[in-house]
């Protein structure tokens, strides 16, 4: 239930995140030609929610956090695992379950107080701790030793794997080898938390700028909870402040993307993001960029609905259907918004094999590519075992473009298949993604983003005993196995991930993936160092600034 939410949550605002750079601030230093220091202007594509990083819901949380808090490590621009309130990568040991790490012994927070080792321990009981109910608790509890036990209230919070060995040695015991685990922690719910400040501050702490201090590239000003804009200052306390490029940058909410194309068309804004048709109109904009995402859009199928089987619990139907959605037209040719058609749960340019450096997509694969022969025969299958006709429901929220993809495959499936009725549901997203979490569709496009650099951040979601009720017993093996037995040998861990991708995808059709969305925008060729992820914060701004 938190993984569903929590995917919920972030993938919101997937498409839509980052906004644009402005131009009204004024040169700082006319007469040095050496610096120039403007301040740029952001949008927002939904409200920031919070500052307590243990609490962060969705990916403007992400980006602002990332921004005013340094956890052990960071991303360069290629989304390699850089130090940061670290001073070098982790000393692992030979099993793979004991990370040793040194902090900078300069890291300071706001209100003058070191940033040590301790103050990590505290975020992270903080965030197992299961009287906090916090969403985002599994990626400890599926990692640090005792986290399963700790959040099911089996034993205390201090028995967390984690502990420091002086001021500025952390020592962190993981429950299994866990090889994306450095990874993780460029994730804002590993950052660290002042425990003095924040049990002084109590339940105001993080809801606004006077009751919250930072130990990251920049300070938050000008915020409080449901503000629809705010300011980053760059944060003179900060260890690396040099490396700071910016002095300020200030965000406004905007929400609709045309809003954003009209700003930057009048020179208000220096990057704007661009969805839909909009996308598709502006590609020949020589300021037109295409960023890649790890975001895919695919089909959750549901096999049980309130107690009873759906007709997607029929092997024969699934595959159908998956054989049957012709993507390549859909995604191309109908959306042509400069997102691509996937044929795999793993996204293309995400990670790549740790001996070999290929690909994880090439190497894996298409999978269920658009086949009207297969489709047809796994039809004729379906309806010698659910009857002649079918029907089934497609919930989409209320976006245009995955309406789009839902009509189209909904046009599609029904001319492909007589005797098939696809109903579609539109709703808006808050209230479709609370029927995915109550398991209340039987189909569901909808869309996912891993929190961290691995597959099995992905793979996982299927495991059994999720809200779509696909439980495979092999497919179960090949994801434990790959989290323990094969977790120090790469190979073989790589191996297992890409037979399990296949297993879900292809040989039993329990999901189809459909496209892999890429951000498009317009920018101003006058701004540098903006630096785009495909995964942990989606965008970093510690070193963009504007020529």
């Amino acid at each position: 239930m938190k993984k569903l939410l929590k995917a919920s949550l972030l993938m919101i605002v997937g498409a839509t995140l980052l906004g644009a750079c402005g131009s009204k601030g004024a040169d700082t230093s006319k007469n040095d030609t050496t610096k120039e220091t403007k301040e740029l202007n952001l949008m927002s594509a939904t409200e920031l929610t919070t500052l307590d990083t243990s609490v962060m819901l969705d990916f403007p949380d992400a980006i602002v956090q990332t921004a005013a808090f340094e956890g052990l490590y960071g991303l360069d621009k290629d989304d390699a695992i850089i130090p940061a309130a670290a001073k070098e990568l982790p000393d692992i040991s030979e099993d793979g379950k004991t990370y040793t790490i040194k902090l900078r012994e300069n890291g300071k927070w706001t209100n003058g107080d070191s940033v040590t080792a301790d103050d990590f321990v505290y975020a992270w009981k903080k965030m197992i701790d299961p009287d906090n109910a916090l969403v985002y608790s599994f990626l400890i509890q599926d990692t640090i030793l005792n986290g399963v036990e700790i959040a099911a209230g089996d034993k205390p919070v201090d028995e967390l794997g984690v502990k420091a060995l002086d001021d500025y040695t952390l020592e962190i015991k993981l429950k299994e080898a866990r090889p994306y685990f450095t990874s993780l922690m460029a994730f804002p719910t590993f950052f660290p938390q002042n425990q003095t400040y924040v049990e002084e501050k109590g339940k105001a702490y993080g809801t606004d700028t006077d009751n919250t201090i930072y130990n990251g590239p920049f300070v938050v000003k000008n915020w409080k909870q449901s503000d629809l804009n705010w300011d980053l200052e760059k944060n003179e306390d900060y260890w690396d402040k040099d490396n700071v490029k910016s002095d300020t940058i200030h965000y406004e909410v905007v929400k609709e993307s045309s809003t954003a194309l009209n700003l930057y068309e009048s020179g208000e804004l220096d990057v704007a993001v661009l969805t839909g048709v909009l996308a598709s109109e502006n590609k020949d904009n020589p300021d037109f960029q295409s960023n890649p995402t790890a975001t895919i859009n695919y089909l959750r199928l549901n096999q049980e609905r309130n107690g009873k089987k759906t007709p997607l619990a029929n092997e024969n139907l699934r595959k159908a259907i998956a054989y049957g959605i012709d993507k390549e037209t859909i995604i191309n040719n109908i959306v042509a918004d400069g997102s691509e058609p996937t044929y795999g749960l793993i996204p293309n340019g995400f990670l790549a094999n740790p001996e070999t450096g290929k690909d994880f997509r090439e190497e894996a694969g298409d999978l269920m590519n658009f086949d009207e022969a297969e489709a047809l025969s796994y039809w004729k299958k379906a309806q010698a075992e659910l009857g002649q006709k079918v029907t089934v429901d497609l919930l989409v929220n209320d976006d245009g473009n995955y309406k789009k993809i839902a009509e189209s495959i909904q046009g599609g499936l029904e001319q492909l298949f007589e005797g098939l009725t696809i109903d579609v549901r539109s709703m808006p997203t808050e209230t479709a993604l609370n029927l995915g979490r109550e398991s209340d569709y039987e189909m569901f496009l909808i869309y996912w983003t891993p929190d961290y650099q691995d597959p099995i951040s992905t793979l996982n979601t299927f495991h059994s005993e999720n809200k779509m009720h696909y439980s495979n017993p092999t497919y179960d093996d090949l994801l434990d196995k790959a989290a323990t037995s094969l977790a120090n040998k790469p190979g073989e861990r790589w191996q297992a991930l890409m037979d399990a991708e296949k297993e879900i995808i292809q040989n039993t059709a329990g999901t189809i993936a459909i496209s892999q969305n890429k951000q498009s925008v317009l920018q101003n060729p006058a701004l540098e160092g903006l630096e785009y992820h495909t995964f942990a914060a989606p965008v970093t701004l510690k070193s963009v600034y504007k020529k």
